[in-house]
């Protein structure tokens, strides 16, 4: 894409983004999209077939765009727990800044259909890889202790997605400050790390 389409791209999804967070992805209307982007309601199809294509696209650059994130950012750590916190870290911080993505990642994601869920699967499959990655080094140089590399992701990824999930869902809005602490106790006593 050259760059003014670019960026056309990404104000509508960082609009879509707002938008699902508001209405929800079934009651939001393209034209919601088109008016926060400042576009008309014809351009979203210049770039998006429909509002499902729009969901998919923006799971999939943000979700790209968070990976890329963690990966930059794990290159410096040294051991297995560095990595670990990075990316407890990393997740929480991205959600922060972006109460509306945590929102659509955490709820309207969940509420789609079959078929949509099948289409964001492979970015998500891609943070998987990546937790997976860095459990299988820290077994690997014996930093952590764990006998089923796949179980292992599913609580950290799980424990990850749950604080997130009650974040976004708590009628009082709160800080996520001090979680990332919590989070890696937990997973320092799950994968037998020392502290």
């Amino acid at each position: 894409m050259t760059k003014p389409r670019e960026a056309k791209y990404q104000a509508i999804l960082d609009a879509a983004t707002e938008a699902f967070a508001e209405y929800g992805y079934y009651s939001c209307q393209v034209s919601k999209i088109a008016k926060l982007a400042g576009v008309a309601d014809g351009t979203i199809y210049l770039y998006f077939k429909n509002k499902e294509d729009i969901l998919v696209s923006l799971f999939s650059d943000r979700m790209g765009q968070f990976i890329e994130e963690i990966r930059q950012a794990i290159v410096h750590c040294k051991t297995t727990q560095e990595r670990i916190l990075c990316i407890i870290r990393t997740h929480l911080k991205c959600m922060q800044e972006n109460r509306a993505l945590a929102m659509v990642t955490q709820i309207e994601i969940r509420q789609s259909d079959p078929k949509i869920r099948e289409a964001i699967s492979g970015p998500l499959r891609g943070y998987f890889q990546l937790i997976e990655e860095v459990l299988t080094q820290g077994v690997e140089k014996e930093e952590i202790m764990l006998t089923d590399i796949k179980i292992g992701r599913q609580m950290f990824f799980g424990t990850l997605d749950a604080t997130i999930s009650d974040w976004v869902t708590s009628k009082k809005p709160r800080s996520l400050e001090g979680v990332d602490d919590i989070v890696f106790g937990l997973m320092c006593g799950a994968f037998k790390i020392s502290i």
